[in-house]
């Protein structure tokens, strides 16, 4: 029994020996160690060193506007006052007051430790803001510069711009600057934004201004509407003729008269100046066919400023109505126009008007801001421009372009009047030719 259990021993040993050798020479086995972790170690920060507590500032304020997280102040310092609560009020004061401190940092932590003769503070800086958000802020130094990068922003239909400023902006300002740049350049500008602004800080000289524009469709649609409006300014200005001032005037005004259908509805619902309605806007009379009032100035604005004319859109009222015109100067004097009533009632209603005329027919606007119109010309001094003999005889007035139809009053032979008498002409009478437009599916942006 002994041998046995000797013999068994031998087998074991030998067979674990076999085994275990075999591993090896196939490269099989394990090695465990336990694992240690490594001493943290800090990240090495910059060391500056200063002598006062404005360097100490000014430092801090560079790191903001340099987006760095991190520092190392050596602050020399001889004096008994408390360096720690110092350099702290410092850091709170470029976070509430400073404007990118104001704009761009959520928190900044501040540690002042003694070394012998000199103070060790650690800086750290948490953002709100980006690194590419500080590199967007466009300085403006003046109003026109202002007014340039607004218009830059709308013209991209720019959803935010960031400035910094000294010049003191309110909302209620910037939106009129918005609003004025909007009715001056109708081609580069599809729909008057909404607009909403936040200053860092809210007080002070020297503040970072946030514009963000408002829009009911997004920037990339607006876009496509912007590349769509130019398209069709260009085509509608090669369309113009006239070898003279008056004769292309006439012929952009007949070509809108010719191409746009009054829309009555919105004309009675829509109860502000610059609503985000296609129907308002050179866009919806252009590229849609179909406007309200101030869509038709802003097309007529639009079409004037691509062929060179000083063209001016007057907001105001008609009959008690929201309603929008223009202003044309023309030959040294200015005039009234409004397209969209020309269109309804023909080209004699409001082409070429007065101040006292447009008074008359129940216009209303702000005349004290808006240039005096009282042109000589008339809608017949054109028409005898565009054909000479058109009143070399009294023909009553006809609209047509060819003015067919019109018999004559005298004889072309004895230049005498006809045996029998002519009936004098009627003044007209004008209606409008238009029926309620009908319900139409509204166009997807």
């Amino acid at each position: 029994m002994k041998r046995l259990s000797t013999i068994l021993v031998i087998l074991i040993v030998v067979v674990t020996l076999t085994v275990g050798c075999a591993n090896i020479l196939d490269g099989y086995f394990y090695l465990i160690t336990p694992h240690v972790a490594p001493p943290y170690e800090r990240e090495p920060v910059e060391q500056i060193s200063v002598s006062d507590i404005d360097e100490f500032k000014e430092i801090l304020i560079n790191m903001v506007i340099e987006h760095e997280t991190e520092a190392q102040i050596l602050y020399h310092h001889f004096g008994n006052e408390d360096i720690g609560a110092e350099v702290e009020q410092v850091a709170e004061q470029i976070m509430r007051y400073h404007p990118i401190g104001a704009y761009a940092v959520a928190n900044i932590t501040v540690t002042a430790t003694r070394i012998v003769t000199y103070f060790e503070v650690d800086v750290v800086i948490e953002f709100s803001r980006t690194i590419e958000e500080l590199e967007e802020i466009i300085t403006v130094v003046a109003e026109r510069h202002l007014m340039r990068e607004l218009l830059d922003a709308m013209g991209h239909h720019t959803e935010q711009v960031v400035f910094r400023s000294t010049l003191q902006l309110t909302e209620e300002a910037v939106a009129e600057k918005v609003r004025q740049l909007y009715y001056e350049n109708p081609s580069l500008i599809v729909m008057l934004p909404f607009v909403t602004l936040e200053s860092f800080p809210e007080e002070g000289n020297d503040r970072i201004y946030v514009i963000q524009f408002g829009f009911i469709y997004a920037s990339a649609m607006m876009g496509r509407f912007s590349g769509m409006l130019s398209l069709y300014i260009e085509q509608n200005a090669e369309r113009i003729t006239g070898d003279t001032d008056p004769l292309r005037l006439l012929s952009l005004v007949r070509n809108l008269i010719a191409s746009i259908e009054f829309e009555e509805g919105p004309a009675r619902t829509i109860s502000v100046h610059g609503a985000q309605n296609f129907s308002a806007t050179a866009y919806g009379a252009l590229v849609r066919g179909r406007a309200v009032g101030e869509g038709f100035a802003m097309a007529f604005k639009a079409l004037s400023d691509e062929i060179g004319f000083d063209n001016r859109i007057v907001l105001g009222y008609l009959d008690g109505l929201i309603h929008a015109w223009n202003i044309v100067y023309l030959d040294g004097y200015f005039y009234h126009i409004d397209v969209a009533m020309s269109a309804v009632y023909g080209l004699e209603k409001a082409f070429l008007k007065s101040d006292y005329e447009f008074e008359a027919m129940g216009y209303e606007w702000d005349r004290e801001n808006t240039v005096i119109s009282d042109g000589p010309l008339s809608l017949g001094d054109i028409l005898a421009l565009e054909e000479p003999d058109y009143y070399e005889y009294e023909y009553p007035y006809d609209d047509t372009e060819n003015a067919e139809g019109n018999e004559e009053v005298y004889n072309e032979q004895d230049n005498q009047a006809p045996d029998e008498p002519v009936e004098e002409p009627q003044n007209p009478t004008y209606e409008t030719p238009y029926e309620e437009p009908e319900n139409e599916p509204q166009e997807e942006g």
